[in-house]
C-alpha cells in the first residue's frame, strides 16, 4: 500500500485525509513510530501485514490547505442479491394497462388456489402481465401470448427466464415447479 504522509506548519495527514493534530497523544505517537523507521501500527492494522510504502514530503512552511475532492471511481466489488430469476416489484403504468392485459385474453383462475403475476417480455418490445393459478402448466403463458397477440399464432416463438437464460420447454411442469413464480420471462423467436 502507497500511503503519503504529508508534514504541516499546523499538524500533518495522510494522503489527502484530514489534518491530524501533533498535540493529539495518538498522533504523536504515530510520528514517533515514524521516526523509528518502523511502520505504525495504524497502518499495520490497514493493511493486515502487508507491505506499506510510506513517503513524506515536507510543508512545514504552510498551513494545511484542506485539498479538493477529486473524482474516485468506485474500486470495490458488485455483489448479486437476490434470486437469479428477478421477481416483478413494480407494477404495470397505469391500472387501465393490466385490466387490457387481462381482457385480452382471459385465463381462468380458481381464487381457492395460490396465484402469481407472471411478465412477459414479448419479441416486439411490449410487455403484457396476467395472473396466473402456480398449478397452472408451463404450456398456458404461450396460448395466452397467442390469444392476446394473434399475430404471434403463426410465428415459432419459445419461452425463456431472465439470466441465466434457461428455455422453459417441459410442458407438464407446473409454474412453481419450474420456479417462475412472480416473475418476468422473455418471449424469443426461433
Amino acid at each position: 500500500v502507497q500511503i503519503l504522509l504529508k508534514l504541516w506548519r499546523n499538524g500533518f495527514s495522510l494522503d489527502d485525509g484530514e489534518l491530524r493534530s501533533y498535540s493529539d497523544p495518538t498522533n504523536a505517537q504515530f510520528l514517533e513510530s515514524v521516526k523509528r523507521g518502523e511502520i505504525p501500527v495504524e497502518l499495520q492494522r490497514l493493511v493486515h501485514g502487508g507491505q506499506v510504502n510510506l513517503d513524506m514530503e515536507d510543508h512545514q512552511e504552510q498551513e494545511y490547505v484542506k485539498p479538493r475532492l477529486r473524482f474516485k471511481a468506485f474500486s470495490g466489488e458488485g455483489q448479486k442479491l437476490g434470486s437469479l430469476t428477478p421477481e416483478i416489484v413494480s407494477t404495470p403504468s397505469s391500472p387501465e394497462e393490466e385490466d387490457k392485459s387481462f381482457l385480452n385474453a382471459p385465463v381462468v383462475i380458481d381464487d381457492s388456489m395460490p396465484a402469481t403475476k407472471i411478465q412477459i417480455r414479448l419479441a416486439d418490445g411490449s410487455r403484457l402481465i396476467q395472473r396466473f393459478n402456480q398449478t397452472h402448466r408451463i404450456k398456458d403463458p404461450p396460448h395466452f401470448i397467442i390469444q392476446s397477440r394473434p399475430a404471434f399464432a403463426t410465428t415459432d416463438f419459445v419461452l425463456v427466464t431472465t439470466f441465466p437464460n434457461k428455455e422453459l420447454t417441459d410442458e407438464s411442469l407446473t409454474l412453481r415447479e419450474a420456479d417462475i413464480l412472480n416473475t418476468v420471462i422473455l418471449q424469443q423467436l426461433k
